[in-house]
């Protein structure tokens, strides 16, 4: 096997991060001896989340077995999601910044699975994957990830299940959301639909989504952590993973 040296987009106060919290874990379930210290686990995790390389790459790149490997990035990934916002901290920050509104989009994590696996399938994306649910900034910044479910749930639906129409609407948030979350109330707005619109929904729809555009990007910023792109592990882990890549990617912005 050959090696070599290479460069990952992240920033090392990212890299001092997970160090530390790593080392404060392992002191407090009194853990001995690690083949790699927390400053090298935590690398072994970041190249893992952002480059997406397999267990047995990133393995045999940090001397380590692949089972070891995965206990490291399992471990890091709880950790890091437990910090991650939570649906009424992300609204209560959103609150306090001012924001004239949020936008709120789903997006699939594509799975390794099979065709016969139809739970997971999403008829929208023409493939297998799980649904996760995104709350942004005007700005595009990424607020909250919800949850995973099969990629075969609707996105209304799944807001439903996660309760986001009802806690956008007590906290008085105006939510832009494409035409998949129609009915989810008023204070969602939504594109007219239907084809010889009158000319003012035309322009209504435009300026919709012009302020939409920039929110959408929070799933762009997502798929930059190149795991996502299509998952090799259990599927019921897509959510965990994502909110703690959310905990990175918020203290890359920093």
């Amino acid at each position: 096997m050959l090696f070599y040296r290479a460069a990952l987009s992240l920033s090392h106060q990212t890299l001092s991060y997970l160090s530390a919290l790593i080392r404060r874990h392992r002191h407090t379930i009194g853990s001995s001896w690690r083949r790699l210290d927390p400053g090298r686990q935590a690398l072994l995790v970041l190249v893992h989340l952002r480059k997406g390389e397999t267990l047995a790459e990133v393995a045999a790149g940090f001397g380590a077995g692949v089972s070891t490997a995965w206990r490291y990035i399992r471990e890091a990934i709880t950790l890091l999601a437990r910090r991650s916002p939570t649906l009424n901290q992300a609204l209560r920050a959103a609150k306090r910044a001012g924001h004239a509104f949020v936008v709120l989009d789903g997006t699939l994590i594509p799975i390794d699975r099979v065709a016969a696996d139809r739970p997971y399938y999403s008829g929208k994306h023409r493939r297998h994957g799980m649904n996760i649910q995104v709350l942004a900034a005007p700005d595009g910044a990424l607020l909250w990830p919800s949850g995973s479910l099969p990629g075969s749930a609707h996105d209304l639906t799944a807001a439903r299940i996660w309760g986001l129409p009802r806690r956008l609407k007590t906290t008085g948030l105006i939510t832009l959301a494409d035409k998949g979350y129609i009915g989810a109330g008023e204070h969602v707005r939504v594109p007219y639909k239907g084809r010889d619109k009158p000319t003012s929904q035309k322009v209504a729809n435009s300026a919709h989504a012009r302020l939409r555009g920039p929110g959408e990007r929070a799933n762009a910023q997502l798929k930059a952590w190149r795991i996502l792109r299509r998952l090799r592990c259990c599927p019921l882990r897509a959510g965990q993973l994502v909110k703690a890549i959310l905990t990175l990617q918020l203290r890359e912005v920093r």
